[in-house]
C-alpha cells in the first residue's frame, strides 16, 4: 500500500499464494505501471518489479512479499548489497549441498563476478584503478562477449583450476577487511529469505593471502 498508494482492498485482492510465499503477480504490477495516475509511483512500481523479478526472484512471474518489505526500506537509506551477497551465497550453497537445483538470484551480478574473476573467460592486462572505480559501470561500458555458449560455460566451470580464478578482485584496492562481528570470527550476511555465515579468515587462509592472528579478548 505504501509503495503503490492503492487501497487495502486493491492490494489484498492481488496477493497470491505461491508455494510457501505470498506474492504479487507481475501482470498486476504491470497494470499499475501503465495506469497509475502518479508518475513517480509508476517509477517506484517499475523499480520494485525489477527487484522482485531480476534481483531477488522466487516464483516465476511474481514478486515476493518480503521483497516489497526490503524495497520499502530503500527509501530509508538501507543498502541492499549485503542482502544480494547473502542470497547469492545461500542459493549457491543450497545447489552445492543437494548436488542439483537451480540458482535463484541475480544472474547478471553473478555474470559480472565471473567476468571480473575468471581468467579463462576474460584475460586482461594489469590496470591501475582509481578509488571511485565501479566494476558494474566498467562491465556496462565494456562490450560483452557473446561467443560463450551454455555448453562452453559448463565446460569452463567444470574444468576450473586454482590458477584460473583471481579470488581477490583485480579492481579492489588493498584496504581494511571486515572479518569479525562482535566476539565472533565470522560475519553474518542477512538476506530476505534467511541468513548465512561468511568467514573471511577461512577464505584468506584457503587462498594463501596474508595471515594474521585474529583479535582476541
Amino acid at each position: 500500500m505504501s509503495i503503490t498508494e492503492m487501497s487495502e482492498q486493491w492490494v489484498a485482492a492481488r496477493i497470491k499464494k505461491k508455494g510457501d510465499s505470498k506474492c504479487v503477480p507481475w501482470r498486476s504490477l504491470k497494470d499499475a505501471i501503465l495506469t497509475h495516475p502518479d508518475v513517480r509511483k509508476r517509477v517506484d512500481v517499475f523499480a520494485l518489479s525489477i527487484y522482485g523479478l531480476v534481483v531477488f526472484p522466487k516464483a516465476l512471474g511474481h514478486v515476493d512479499e518480503v521483497v516489497t518489505d526490503l524495497f520499502d526500506w530503500l527509501d530509508k537509506r538501507v543498502t541492499p548489497i549485503s542482502v544480494i551477497l547473502a542470497e547469492t551465497f545461500r542459493s549457491l550453497s543450497a545447489c552445492r549441498k543437494t548436488g542439483e537445483g537451480r540458482f535463484i538470484g541475480c544472474a547478471q551480478f553473478l555474470l559480472v563476478w565471473f567476468h571480473s574473476h575468471f581468467w579463462k573467460v576474460n584475460k586482461v592486462s594489469y590496470q591501475v584503478f582509481s578509488e571511485g572505480y565501479s566494476p558494474l559501470k566498467g562491465i556496462v561500458a565494456t562490450s560483452m562477449r557473446d561467443d560463450i555458449s551454455e555448453e562452453k560455460w559448463m565446460a569452463i566451470l567444470q574444468n576450473l583450476q586454482e590458477e584460473d580464478v583471481e579470488w581477490r578482485a583485480h579492481w579492489l584496492l588493498p584496504d581494511e577487511i571486515l572479518y569479525r562481528c562482535g566476539n565472533f570470527d565470522w560475519v553474518p550476511l542477512l538476506g530476505v529469505w534467511g541468513a548465512i555465515g561468511y568467514a573471511p579468515l577461512f577464505v584468506l587462509r584457503q587462498y594463501r593471502s596474508r595471515q594474521f592472528i585474529p583479535a582476541t579478548q
